[in-house]
């Protein structure tokens, strides 16, 4: 079991537990899926089982699961609803569901047709929400004050300048180590292993090279190439959590939204380069995005503050 999962249980006969765990590896070592990411989906499955088992009166077998039936999968979903789910997570414990029948499939251990034909739920189009420029100037010189050391007042600004200055994902950049930072200088690149294991290339801008330079030099712990880069009070590897509560202060303190979180930076990053006159091709390398159209989301972000501008500027549009 790779480091950092947890120990999750599955409600199944032998041989659907022995096909789970091939399963696991395979997007494990095959498909590149992060800690999390397997830990997301494990725990998806392993609802859906007990679900199975409580909904059919037994421990579901292989051939249980090739007997499944259209609406055994929307009597999965009516549950998950009652639960509380949201259209979008409905979408993904559906998408967990079908990755391992696919599997299954692919491994010719079953087939089921009703899986197959079952349509996902449809998902209301997200906008991300930015930072204004404003507002992100407000997050990188306040994020220091709630720091217990100088030295981690400086950290989080060097990671805050990261997420905003390079568009990186918070993931992204606390797995970076100390080899990574020797090229983080004024005219120099980062180069950055995104989601399924694909690299990407980011400038890196001055302000970021010179945050990053306070930072090392102020770090208390030793700083050999294979050392995180991004560490906590004790100098292990800082934990996304700490930094998201880092931010959850300073969002109240700042009287944000709850959309004021460190991924927000990554959505300004983006959305600041477009009104900047930055074209959708470049920002999609910088973000890491394996398609255009989830890059193109941020042109409905900029059409709204165009609009909004325009509102309250143009001289037509105020009168009555």
């Amino acid at each position: 079991m790779p480091s950092g999962h947890r120990l999750i249980t599955f409600n199944a006969e032998p041989a659907v537990l022995n096909a789970i765990e091939d399963w696991k590896n395979w997007l494990q070592h095959e498909k590149r899926y992060s800690v999390h990411t397997l830990d997301a989906y494990s725990r998806d499955l392993s609802i859906f089982l007990a679900f199975l088992a409580k909904h059919l009166g037994f421990q579901p077998g292989l051939n249980d699961l090739s007997k499944l039936k259209t609406s055994d999968f929307r009597s999965y979903l009516a549950k998950r609803t009652n639960d509380g789910l949201s259209r979008t997570s409905l979408a993904r414990v559906l998408s967990t569901v079908r990755n391992f029948f696919k599997f299954l499939e692919r491994s010719e251990l079953l087939h089921n047709a009703a899986i197959r034909g079952f349509r996902t739920p449809k998902i209301p189009k997200s906008i991300p929400k930015a930072f204004s420029e404003e507002e992100a100037f407000e997050v990188l010189t306040g994020i220091s004050m709630f720091a217990p050391e100088p030295w981690i007042g400086k950290r989080d600004v060097a990671l805050i300048t990261l997420l905003y200055g390079g568009g990186l994902r918070l993931g992204e950049a606390l797995s970076l180590n100390f080899l990574d930072a020797s090229s983080i200088k004024p005219g120099g690149t980062l180069l950055i292993s995104g989601k399924g294991g694909k690299q990407r290339v980011i400038p890196m801008l001055d302000v970021i090279a010179e945050t990053m330079t306070e930072y090392i030099q102020a770090c208390p712990y030793v700083q050999n190439e294979e050392d995180p880069l991004f560490v906590g009070m004790r100098g292990k590897r800082l934990n996304p959590g700490v930094f998201q509560k880092q931010m959850r202060k300073l969002r109240i303190y700042l009287g944000f939204s709850e959309t004021a979180t460190p991924h927000a930076l990554r959505h300004s990053f983006a959305t600041h380069l477009l009104s900047g006159g930055g074209d959708l091709r470049t920002i999609q390398e910088l973000l890491g995005h394996a398609s255009l159209s989830t890059t193109q989301r941020y042109t409905d972000v900029d059409a709204q503050r165009l609009n909004a501008v325009y509102q309250s500027a143009h001289p037509r549009a105020k009168r009555t």
